[in-house]
């Protein structure tokens, strides 16, 4: 079955409109506009409610990524937002504007970290160890953590994990373990040493390179990681959370890989597309994703 994923209402974050491949999101009480290369379609609001933006990003000439942003007054270059949900996960983020768009956190993820923190949840009794892989400024690594878990965190650049702690002391959380590794070269150490994960989240650019060099290419090496990912998952109790974002990278393709290598049933196994809906009610999709738990 195929399914569709969205963030559901949360009083930091909103998505106000979205189009001309750009996107207009409030955090906290920031308005920010930035580059979206899937809003193809128009924009919904007039471009004086744009214009209202405090943060506006625009590309560098001949860049594809790097860019700067224009701030208005009073618009500082970092703040802290909260994220609190019905189920008890709460947690604070140290937003920032860096050079590539990004502000250090990816909302749409929402229900993925919601589905982590209930997993490792209904695991808390046995300490469970989670492994997040390309773990970025530590969202998701937050959510397990707060639901109990022994959470080992990796991610290739050392600022990251400065700025996934900072978020981790915000949270008023402690105990994660920091590595600074590329992501393929940790896991094929961790099959030799037969070590077991209840949890595991993969969450890969399409490309990318390693603290020494190494080279991530999506395509080239989705496969190989996914079939250690299996070797690392505790056999018997597990959940697992994959998501892509990479322009034309189907959904089938995370299903044909997730069925060959994650054969047998499952209590929960989902598969799709991530998305972000606007003050208009528009889809604005932002990834793909394959999830699961034993």
């Amino acid at each position: 079955m195929y399914d569709f994923l969205t963030t559901s209402a949360w009083p930091d974050y909103e998505l106000l409109d979205s189009g001309n491949f750009q996107k207009l999101e409030r955090f906290g009480q920031y308005v920010l506009a930035r580059p979206e290369p899937q809003a193809i379609w128009d924009m919904a609001l007039p471009a004086s409610e744009w214009a209202r933006a405090d943060a506006t990003f625009a590309r560098a000439p001949g860049s594809t990524e790097k860019g700067q942003w224009s701030l208005k007054k009073g618009m500082p270059e970092q703040w802290v937002i909260a994220y609190e949900r019905p189920d008890g996960l709460k947690l604070k983020f140290r937003l920032g504007l860096s050079s590539f768009k990004h502000v250090g956190l990816f909302p749409e993820q929402d229900p993925n970290w919601q589905f982590i923190y209930n997993q490792t949840r209904k695991r808390q009794a046995k300490l469970p160890r989670v492994l997040n892989l390309f773990a970025y400024t530590g969202a998701a690594t937050l959510a397990a953590r707060a639901a109990g878990a022994d959470v080992t965190h990796l991610d290739s650049v050392k600022q990251v994990n400065f700025w996934a702690r900072d978020n981790m002391e915000a949270s008023q959380l402690d105990g994660v373990r920091w590595l600074v590794e590329d992501a393929m070269k940790y896991v094929r150490r961790e099959v030799k040493r037969g070590s077991k994960y209840q949890g595991l989240v993969l969450d890969p650019p399409a490309y990318g390179r390693g603290p020494n060099g190494e080279k991530w290419q999506l395509e080239d090496e989705l496969n190989e990681m996914l079939k250690l990912s299996q070797q690392l998952l505790d056999p018997e109790d597990h959940f697992f959370v994959v998501n892509l974002y990479s322009l034309g990278f189907s959904a089938l393709i995370l299903d044909n890989l997730t069925q060959a290598i994650f054969p047998g049933p499952k209590a929960v196994r989902e598969l799709g597309e991530i998305y972000l809906h606007d003050a208009s009610q528009r889809k604005l999709p932002l990834g793909t994703f394959c999830r699961f738990a034993t």
